[in-house]
């Protein structure tokens, strides 16, 4: 499908290719992985043509359509709904549905033959294209990705850059092009999202390439690996799991082969050095030199697991309770996120708070931090000393400063050289201390902004998805930083393996309330799981003849029966009009109902009808739902 044959790039004098080669199959399940500066993301516009190989030639079927997702998509804007965009990626059917409107307007004047032959084929078209069908798979798709019934008709330009990435992502699903390259798509999805994600991709018809620096989901969707290592691309033919135990074995082979060729060319050379001078060896010495002359060098194995080596101390430590919420609420005007909710943090909590966008998440990190006005109280613990860490405190960090300089700004009091061992814990090694933090990655400025809240002594730290733009190495330093720091924390993250590795307790707001797991994420997973199946198994209420239900307390309140009632109401209102909303399309589907000038005209305005009464009812079953 696609053949990437002995490709070498390179970027301002640098290789980040050189003769590296790549078949791509159809239905392949391919997960892209690599220390960021490798060049995932190059490889990706290599393969659509932003970039022109410098060597080497990327070839493709004719067949071979290509759908790109990349991070350039976050700045796009547009006045039309996010629905409406969405609806673009069935250009042709678009196209034709305008034609066939156009001639249903033509017909309210003229019925001539050859008018209506036209509208038969382009119904016919149409239909072939599953044009009648698209409405509901465009929203299928939005809602799948976080989007409620009322976002769809709002204009795209209000949504903030992540949401608009997740309207560029469901329309390229919806082109289903035959290759789809998906560069960090997970960064913008929230933990139900990404779910979804993960089970549209396993029943995708085509190949996928994705980027992620999410172990979980690439775990999930791929059954391939390849990894970008020294300029070249390594393939391993299984998933995630297998790539990690075929990389240790590999590893231990070249390390094997390696040492046996130094140990080889020390022993010639020693054999060279001793026998050189001796008119007898002469022929034996010049056979050797011609023999390293022509070997192919190995290289040593490059060991990418880096380690943490320095331990994060703060100066104080905290009281046994860090932090109390009472009764505290948060709305902002008619949006309630909070309502009279109390936790507790106590000393050596690792809280993880997670849950689907628009709960609150950040919201409440706020409120931990102080920065947010509630009603209720806040009580701070004894000897408090809080860290914060956001995607936009990236801004904040002083572009002309060098590493070095950035960390001394924190004010820790710690010495060059410690403050070098902090920054090769986060992969600055050597000369890269000095760079200035104008000419750093987003995943670079990521790692100084972590650096500097770690060694910031602050005996509570609250974290608002600091796994973004990191790759699966910095993630893993990440980790063991956390594992090593003794204060409290809370963590924002919708990365499964991060979350499981660093928690031991779990948050989730639910009905505007904080509630608690005490244990780790896959913990959580398994006890929710098990809560679900227990609610789907549950026998039905015992009613006795002439006696009135026995309900829950939940079940007999009231109004609870009556929103209920009102729903079911609801949700037969909308199957009866569903159902005549097909039946009237079927019959305007009819070229020869259009012979008759009134009946079409009434049908169309039935057709209107019944469409502005169901939009009405589904925003009715929403409120109801909810």
């Amino acid at each position: 499908m696609l053949s990437i044959q002995n490709l070498s790039f390179y970027f301002g004098g640098r290789a980040i290719y050189e003769n590296a080669s790549l078949h791509i199959k159809p239905k392949n399940r391919i997960a892209l992985i690599g220390a960021n500066g490798t060049g995932k993301s190059t490889l990706l516009r290599l393969i659509v043509g932003e970039y022109t190989p410098d060597e080497g030639s990327i070839s493709r079927a004719k067949e071979c359509t290509i759908g790109f997702l990349n991070q350039d998509l976050l700045s796009y804007q547009s006045e039309n709904s996010i629905k409406e965009v969405a609806l673009e990626a069935f250009e042709e059917a678009n196209k034709i549905q305008k034609e066939i409107n156009k001639i249903l307007l033509q017909l309210e004047t003229d019925y001539s033959d050859k008018l209506i032959e036209k509208l038969t084929d382009l119904q016919a078209h149409f239909e072939a294209l599953d044009g009648y069908t698209i409405e509901s798979k465009t929203e299928e798709i939005l809602e799948g990705l976080g989007f409620s019934t009322a976002d769809l008709s709002k204009p795209l330009q209000k949504f903030s850059g992540g949401w608009r990435m997740r309207v560029m992502l469901a329309k390229l699903l919806l082109q289903k092009p035959a290759l789809l390259l998906l560069d960090e798509p997970t960064n913008h999805l929230d933990l139900p999202s990404i779910e979804w994600l993960e089970q549209y991709l396993s029943n995708y018809e085509g190949a996928i390439v994705a980027v992620s620096h999410d172990r979980d989901f690439l775990a999930n969707i791929a059954d391939t690996v390849v990894e970008v290592s020294q300029r070249n691309l390594e393939y391993y033919g299984g998933d995630y799991v297998y790539y990690i135990e075929e990389k240790s074995l590999r590893r231990q082979i070249q390390q094997s082969s390696y040492d046996n060729q130094q140990q080889k060319i020390k022993q010639t050379e020693k054999f060279i050095e001793r026998f050189k001078a001796k008119a007898s060896k002469a022929r034996q010495v010049q056979s050797r030199v011609k023999m390293l002359d022509r070997m192919d060098m190995l290289e040593d194995v490059i060991d990418e697991n880096a380690k943490v080596n320095f331990r994060f101390q703060f100066g104080q430590a905290s009281g046994k309770v860090v932090m109390n919420l009472n009764d505290v609420s948060k709305s902002y005007g008619d949006l309630h996120i909070l309502k009279k909710t109390t936790a507790t943090i106590e000393k050596g909590d690792k809280i993880a708070l997670i849950g689907a966008n628009g709960k609150g998440k950040s919201t409440l990190l706020r409120i931990l931090e102080g920065r947010e006005q509630i009603d209720g109280t806040r009580e701070e613990g004894y000897n408090l000393q809080v860290a914060f860490y956001a995607q936009h405190q990236l801004e904040s960090l002083n572009i002309t400063n060098n590493l070095i300089d950035e960390l001394k700004m924190e004010g820790s009091q710690k010495t060059e050289a410690e403050l070098r061992n902090v920054l090769g814990c986060f992969l600055f090694g050597g000369d890269d201390v000095f760079k200035k933090i104008k000419v750093l990655s987003g995943g670079e400025k990521s790692r100084v902004a972590l650096a500097k809240v770690l060694i910031s002594e602050a005996n509570f730290l609250l974290l608002d998805e600091p796994t973004n733009h990191l790759d699966i190495q910095s993630v893993n330093i990440l980790i063991q930083a956390l594992q090593k720091y003794e204060g409290s924390y809370v963590i924002v993250s919708h990365d499964r393996h991060f979350v499981s590795e660093t928690a031991n307790k779990i948050w989730y707001i639910e009905d505007r309330e904080i509630k608690e797991y005490p244990g780790t994420y896959y913990e959580f997973v398994d006890w929710r799981e098990r809560k679900a199946e227990e609610n789907k198994n549950a026998p039905a209420p015992v009613v006795e003849k002439n006696a009135k239900p026995i309900y829950t307390k939940e079940r007999n309140d009231t109004e609870s029966k009556k929103n209920k009632k009102e729903l079911l109401e609801v949700e037969n209102q909308i199957t009866n009009l569903e159902k005549q909303q097909k039946n009237i399309e079927m019959q305007l589907a009819d070229v020869n109902i259009y012979s008759d000038k009134q009946k079409s005209s009434q049908l169309q305005k039935e057709l209107k009808n019944v469409q502005t009464q169901l939009e009405k009812l589904l925003q009715e079953w929403e409120v109801l739902s909810n």
